[in-house]
């Protein structure tokens, strides 16, 4: 049997468990392919303890000599950071004809189209399962189980840690602080969030998703990204009494005028499969044709699911995987002509604090229909006078169709009503056929 000498660079949580399969599951990894063994690590802390040992594996203190040295056949980059020694580290395996597996969402989604070209010119792999939804294999079904199929659109919750809070926030009545605290106390959250909860990590999946699916080259950071920071419980109870769950949705949309991508809080239908999936669980949508509707679900992160993905990486590799990065070869690659989704038609959630005042609902539903926008169905929730800038009265309304500019004109103007407190809060509907 045939060998494949892997090095890993980054035992953290996921490099450990990574270590730990390739140490302890000899056998079962290697029966449809070649023999797979951990030749090299390289941390920044060798001391610690990592649950097993691995005295028998050689350390390197440096994860570019790593990423060169000629005892490894395939690089396993698990440090992370878009750019650094772990860009530096990938570049350097596959100009030295290293295969790379590699976790590193953030990397791909600032270089992947860079990678991609070193990658094929010196007839490497470049593989990353891991880098979206964790275990779920979303990449591999969407490059190859859907490569002979035109793919309209991807939508879904590309972020656990977004998806845990929102639930907690649903089932148990939590405020967001409350949910996140928790989060962070199993570990779905960092000590820092912001990655996390401001949508950038969710952002960072679609655009490696987008670029597989939509053959061009799409970029983190060319289109909006907008977090659930801003979603309060008055939110959640108020979508729960109107028939709908807020969720972080990542959408990107194929059209003739181009490609639209978004990710944003979303109101979905409570019996939709999208809004059923709880806790960290990652759920995606993939519309094609002629194949139809795809969905992945499974749990989007945690050490033996994103593992787990990395290994299949390697055991694709001992089989023999060949073929480009993405769907399409990087010089064919086409330049993303991303659209707006501002002027496209929605229906969307609208919440209003207002004064106990007569006329205030009256005054909401004028200035709706002086920008054409009709409401669909409302509520009006009782709220306790608080006496310290908060509302006395609240209004939460659904509207038909319009779009993303005409109802932030008319929550603009509503903000400036005497009856008002504060600026209205809007989410847009996702209907899913």
């Amino acid at each position: 049997m045939n060998e494949l000498k892997v090095g890993v660079a980054g035992l953290g949580v996921v490099g450990s468990g990574v270590a730990e399969l390739l140490l302890n599951h000899v056998d079962r990894l290697s029966r449809a392919g070649s023999r797979l063994t951990l030749a090299g690590v390289s941390a920044r802390d060798k001391s610690r303890d990592r649950g097993i040992s691995m005295d028998q594996v050689v350390w390197f203190e440096n994860p570019v000599e790593l990423a060169s040295s000629d005892s490894i056949d395939v690089f396993v980059e698990l440090i992370g950071g878009a750019s650094g020694v772990a860009h530096e580290a990938v570049q350097t395996a596959l100009r030295h004809g290293k295969h790379v597996v590699t976790a590193n969402k953030a990397m791909l989604a600032e270089h992947g189209a860079a990678l991609a070209a070193l990658a094929e010119e010196k007839r490497c792999s470049l593989l990353y399962e891991a880098a979206v939804a964790g275990g779920i294999p979303v990449i591999r079904g969407v490059r190859e189980g859907a490569s002979a199929c035109r793919i309209d659109r991807l939508a879904g919750l590309l972020n656990g840690t977004c998806n845990y809070i929102l639930t907690r926030m649903t089932m148990a009545g939590t405020s967001y602080d409350e949910a996140l605290k928790e989060a962070q106390a199993l570990g779905f959250a960092e000590a820092d969030p912001a990655f996390d909860v401001g949508g950038a990590d969710a952002a960072q999946k679609l655009a490696i998703l987008s670029t597989i699916a939509f053959d061009a080259g799409i970029r983190y950071g060319t289109f909006p990204v907008e977090g659930i920071e801003q979603v309060t419980a008055e939110d959640i109870s108020g979508a729960g009494k109107l028939g709908f769950r807020i969720k972080l949705l990542a959408v990107a949309q194929s059209s003739e005028g181009g490609c639209e991508l978004r990710v944003h809080p979303a109101l979905v239908k409570e019996d939709h499969p999208v809004a059923k999936a709880d806790g960290a669980d990652n759920f995606v949508i993939v519309e094609t044709d002629p194949l139809g509707r795809l969905t992945f679900s499974g749990p989007g992160a945690g050490k033996g699911p994103t593992a787990a993905a990395v290994v299949a990486d390697l055991v694709a590799l001992s089989r023999g995987v060949s073929g480009p990065v993405f769907n399409a070869f990087s010089n064919d690659l086409q330049k993303a002509n991303l659209v707006s989704a501002d002027r496209k038609p929605s229906r969307f959630y609208l919440r209003v604090g207002l004064k106990d005042v007569p006329g205030a609902i009256a005054g909401i539903s004028e200035t709706l229909a002086q920008k054409d926008i009709s409401i669909d169905s409302l509520i009006q929730p009782s709220v306790s006078a608080a006496g310290d800038g908060r509302p006395d009265a609240m209004v939460m309304l659904v509207t038909h169709e319009t779009t993303l500019a005409e109802i932030r004109a008319a929550a603009d103007e509503i903000r400036q009503k005497a009856f008002a407190l504060g600026a209205p809060s809007i989410i847009r509907i996702e209907d899913f056929d």
